[in-house]
């Protein structure tokens, strides 16, 4: 399955891709911050998922966060970079965050 994400995301990603991040997010965030963001990453997700501004902000912080960790893989790095810049795009448009 392709998930569209909105705000830049320039192609779809796979839902496995999206799974395959989260392992790495889980270990780069702490237990509170990964369940933040686990709702999108943890394997189970279920599009169409509308994400609000304030959340998608939080989300993008987290994201970039967990990015720059040394626990973070280099290449799932770049694509935590990328969704990060994504929902930090949407909640300064004051705009919803799009999975579908």
């Amino acid at each position: 399955m392709g998930i569209s994400i909105s705000h830049g995301v320039p192609s779809t990603r796979s839902a496995l891709t999206i799974s395959n991040l989260g392992t790495h997010l889980a270990h780069a965030l702490t237990g509170t911050e990964w369940r933040e963001v686990a709702h999108l990453f943890d394997g189970h997700l279920s599009v169409p998922v509308y994400t609000p501004p304030a959340e998608a902000g939080r989300i993008g912080e987290l994201l970039t966060k967990a990015a720059n960790s040394r626990a973070m893989n280099p290449e799932w790095g770049q694509l935590a970079t990328l969704l990060a810049g994504s929902a930090r795009r949407a909640a300064a448009a004051r705009q919803t965050w799009e999975w579908t």
